[in-house]
């Protein structure tokens, strides 16, 4: 145990060191990231009480389908290269991250289907496994929006290859984004880039809600279309 923690802090440093300076000299906009974070802490409490019994539901399903762990909790960077743990439901079969570690991009949700447990399909589709990270966000890791959180290692690949990559750790990475809202989970990274600059550069508040909105409305919609094909 004492080698893991000793290789993530590692990681830390040298994205600290890379990167997070940068990120720390691009334009501020305080007014509005504090009125972001207000609404981050507000909006993630409700949605949390609200979800509590669906969270409850899942939560046993999994136990009951594929066992133990319940919670997947993996190593994300955040704002300002801190690496945090990311919490979700559990979708795939047990050491899954173990066989697709090296893998990114559209071979990683291709390699990924074959892994998923009969739940975690179901849960997957409906984006009902990040339930647990509206705890993410009340502790202040992440943000309802923003870019989606990378693991470190694929964040120092993709640092190299798109110049502009490290504008990520500006703001927190989000439970929701442009990318996912706009095309999905299967866009290609530097078009997912593109559409987190966009969110960066132009963050309101107008721009917050209706993101959480159209994601609300996406997993309302997937999440009965899921109930739909399971009952035909």
């Amino acid at each position: 145990m004492a080698r893991v923690a000793e290789t993530s802090t590692r990681i830390e440093d040298t994205l600290v060191r890379g990167y997070a300076q940068l990120a720390l000299e691009a334009p501020a906009r305080p007014r509005v990231d504090a009125i972001l974070r207000l609404l981050d802490i507000l909006l993630s409490a409700l949605f949390l009480v609200v979800a509590l019994p669906v969270a409850l539901v899942i939560a046993i399903a999994v136990l009951a389908t594929s066992g133990r762990p319940v919670l997947y909790r993996g190593e994300r960077v955040g704002r300002g290269g801190h690496v945090f743990t990311m919490l979700k439901f559990r979708t795939l079969s047990a050491d899954a991250e173990t066989r697709l570690g090296p893998y990114l991009g559209e071979e990683l949700v291709a390699r990924t289907n074959a892994e998923f447990t009969s739940v975690g399909r179901w849960l997957k589709a409906t984006q009902l496994d990040e339930i647990p990270q509206f705890a993410n966000v009340l502790r202040g890791d992440m943000s309802l929006v923003g870019p989606r959180p990378i693991r470190p290692r694929f964040f120092e690949e993709l640092a190299r290859e798109l110049p502009a990559y490290w504008q990520r750790l500006v703001v927190r990475p989000g439970l929701t984004g442009f990318a996912q809202v706009r095309r999905g989970y299967e866009t290609s990274m530097a078009e997912k880039l593109a559409h987190d600059l966009e969110w960066i550069a132009d963050r309101s508040v107008g721009l917050y809600l209706r993101t959480v909105a159209a994601t609300g409305w996406r997993v309302i919609r997937q999440s009965v279309r899921g109930i739909v094909r399971r009952d035909g």
